[in-house]
């Protein structure tokens, strides 16, 4: 008698297998079904507001259930570790690219707009951030994962932005984007329940999002603009990754199990959506977003493929053991 539920074709674990498959098969069809037949969904009724219409309540849907997962019990480790992800993942790398705009505008360098590259490097992949401090590190590296659930979302993109002068991100923009997180911040502590139950959000609406903002992509503008994503995604994670790995070293001593760094070396699948929504808070930026989605998707699956191999290299070059530093903790 075969065990769970009977499953005739594997799509579900088959989309798992790949690297942020999850959100990039289902973002590829969508661009298919968007370049081909760009009326298919335009039927109306639920067809149009679930295929076509549904990414923008979709992904504020996915940002409150990330914040009903972040908890007010943290100690001091656990923050000054999160400070360091944060530092080295999204505030350095943000600053130096706003610099960047100064100089070249919101059209970037490369092909490779200002809009993208915040997008795309201010991001991390918290599950796997989760999966390989599960096997590494301690429960303090754990617990910053509070880090990717900051920057895993819009609100960098839109803070950089709006401060630097480069877009007019209006404040009560920002505050819209922010109070779907905070609200499932305040939920997720005075009811566990609420967190328990929000837990599972992720995989029901990452396909439908991504499916539906797949629609608005072109995909002569994903031949043009994926090669440039994936050599994105190649320096994303040794140049972010890389200064994590250095505040691991420099700021919290870790010494040899300092190579965890690498694993916030990562672009979130949830940052696919972050061009949409910076363009929907300043128009200005529209023009920017096809491209901008399909190298961020790019750099999705590179990252997802590289940080995990340039993280586990440097623990095992150091000689770290998955049992050391649990035994470690444990005696502390």
């Amino acid at each position: 008698m075969q065990d769970g539920p009977r499953t005739l074709v594997p799509l579900f674990g088959a989309m798992n297998r790949l690297p942020g498959g999850l959100m990039l098969i289902p973002l590829v069809l969508g661009s298919v079904i968007g370049t081909f037949a760009p009326g298919a969904l335009d039927i109306g009724s639920f067809t149009t507001a679930l295929f076509k219409d549904s990414a923008l309540p979709l992904i504020a849907l996915l940002i409150f259930a990330t914040g009903t997962q972040v908890t007010m019990r943290t100690g001091g480790p656990v923050l000054a570790t999160t400070g360091v992800v944060l530092l080295g993942k999204s505030l350095i790398p943000g600053l130096l690219i706003i610099a960047l705009g100064v100089v070249t505008g919101p059209e970037g360098v490369l092909g490779v707009s200002i809009l993208a590259l915040l997008s795309a490097v201010t991001n991390s992949n918290g599950g796997l951030w989760l999966a390989i401090t599960g096997q590494y590190g301690r429960a303090r590296d754990r617990g910053a994962y509070i880090a990717g659930a900051v920057n895993d979302g819009p609100f960098f993109a839109l803070l950089f932005i709006g401060a630097s002068g480069l877009g007019q991100i209006p404040l009560m923009a920002m505050v819209a984007a922010l109070f779907p997180f905070l609200l499932g911040v305040l939920v997720g502590n005075i009811d566990a329940h609420w967190r328990e139950t929000l837990k599972p959000v992720p995989n029901i609406v990452i396909p439908f999002f991504a499916f539906a903002l797949g629609t608005g992509i072109d995909l002569a503008e994903v031949a043009s603009g994926g090669l440039s994503g994936i050599v994105l995604g190649v320096l994303i994670t040794p140049i972010t990754g890389g200064l994590v790995y250095l505040g691991y070293r420099l700021i919290l001593r870790r010494g040899g199990e300092s190579g965890i760094g690498f694993a916030a070396g990562t672009t979130s699948g949830n940052a696919v959506a972050t061009p949409a929504v910076v363009a929907a808070a300043d128009p200005s930026f529209q023009a920017y977003v096809g491209a901008a989605t399909s190298q961020v998707a790019a750099c999705v699956l590179v990252t997802a493929l590289l940080a995990p191999l340039m993280a586990s290299w440097a623990l095992k070059r150091a000689g770290a053991h998955p049992a050391h530093a649990e035994a470690e903790e444990a005696a502390v």
